[in-house]
């Protein structure tokens, strides 16, 4: 997915030059189709996902499934805040003179193709009405018990799934394409480029440091050296960056836990569930991008706009699909309902956001790690 993004990227920048206005448009025109898709199926995905997943978590019962979530919970929200503290110190220095507007970003005018029809795809309810929605099915199935819900909330929630992998991910390269050709064709390629590079490479940092951090602190609480327990789960990190999914490093994640000093028993529990409920790097990863975004093209922002969102999102992101990506789908809703992000914003995000999925991946893995030293500690024999 990472190499297919990159080559549409560069293949669009490229035809931003060379194609005729006529040819432009037949892509501008599928932009259009796609981004009014990708508005009608957000709400529906946010019910599909955090819906049942709520209802999964509120499964469980005993002390140990409430603190493990609650460390996952506030590990992401940390990262979130630490990605927009760093963020808002260095993104608008490192962004001053690339700044563009979001029109302009959207190529919507100038010089950039016009589509030859559009169709209208109204969503069927708004996205904050999606979230109400899923999280007061998802406390009704988990407190009632209600075995038939479930089973059809799971059965949307493959419907969804199949969609995604199906239908968006595969289109999802022509869309960047479209969206790269018109930003070159309005003139504004270069400065999106400049920045897209600067922020990889802070994000990375970034990544470092909160992996560090994280086991820090878990070594403080286990009374152990964070660096070698962070070294311990270095084979997770580098499993994920290759299979790009939680879920599958599980295995390798469960033994290199163990090898920390982590009783199988907690292993065995706090792992697979975190492979869920962890989404520390991914966060950290979103937050930084859509700052950076917003920085670029001169919209408003704030401590209690961003804090509300990364609060919103430490929930919502609980229910991102198991696929390459499905985090920043799964937070595409609260992009748009709380930062005002257009489609064309969201489509710059999950290009920025997919050309590090590898790297957020990993760094959930195995912060993994890390909640469970500090849950085997609270929970001694």
């Amino acid at each position: 997915m990472i190499l297919r993004i990159a080559i549409a990227m560069a293949l669009g920048v490229g035809a931003g030059f060379v194609l005729p206005e006529w040819v432009a448009s037949v892509f501008s025109t599928f932009n259009g189709l796609f981004s009014g898709f990708l508005g009608f199926i957000i709400p529906l995905l946010i019910v599909g996902f955090v819906a049942p997943a709520i209802a999964e978590v509120g499964r469980g019962a005993g002390r140990m499934l409430a603190v493990t979530a609650l460390l996952a919970y506030l590990m992401t929200f940390a990262s979130g805040l630490l990605s927009f503290f760093t963020g808002a110190w260095i993104f608008p220095e490192l962004i001053a003179g690339g700044s563009v507007s979001a029109a302009t970003v959207a190529a919507s005018g100038g010089m950039s193709p016009e589509p030859y029809f559009t169709v209208e795809m109204p969503p069927l309810f708004g996205v904050m009405t999606a979230l109400m929605l899923a999280f007061v099915m998802g406390l009704g199935m988990a407190f009632c018990g209600s075995v038939a819900l479930r089973r059809g909330f799971g059965e949307f929630r493959g419907i969804i799934t199949r969609t995604i992998m199906t239908v968006i991910i595969p289109l999802l390269p022509l869309y960047i394409f479209g969206i790269f050709m018109e930003m070159t064709m309005a003139g504004q390629v270069g400065p999106v480029l400049r920045t897209f590079v600067s922020i990889i490479g802070v994000i990375f940092v970034m990544h470092v440091v909160l992996l560090v951090v994280q086991f820090c602190v878990a070594g403080a609480v286990a009374g152990k050296n964070p660096l070698k327990m962070l070294r311990l789960m270095l084979p997770a990190y580098f499993t994920a960056l290759g299979t790009q999914s939680s879920a599958a490093t599980i295995p390798v994640t469960l033994r290199r836990s163990e090898a920390t000093g982590v009783r199988p028993a907690v292993a065995g529990f706090v792992i697979p569930l975190c492979a869920t409920i962890h989404m520390s790097g991914s966060t950290l990863k979103i937050v930084a991008c859509a700052l950076a975004l917003m920085i670029m093209q001169g919209m408003p922002w704030s401590v209690p706009m961003f804090a509300g969102f990364i609060a919103m999102l430490g929930i919502t992101i609980v229910a991102a699909p198991g696929v390459p990506g499905g985090a920043i789908m799964a937070s595409l809703g609260l992009l748009s309902s709380m930062l005002g992000f257009s489609e064309a914003d969201n489509g710059l995000m999950i290009a920025l956001y997919i050309a590090m999925d590898s790297f957020g991946t990993a760094c959930n893995v195995t912060g993994d790690g890390a909640i469970a030293l500090i849950v085997n500690r609270i929970f001694r024999e």
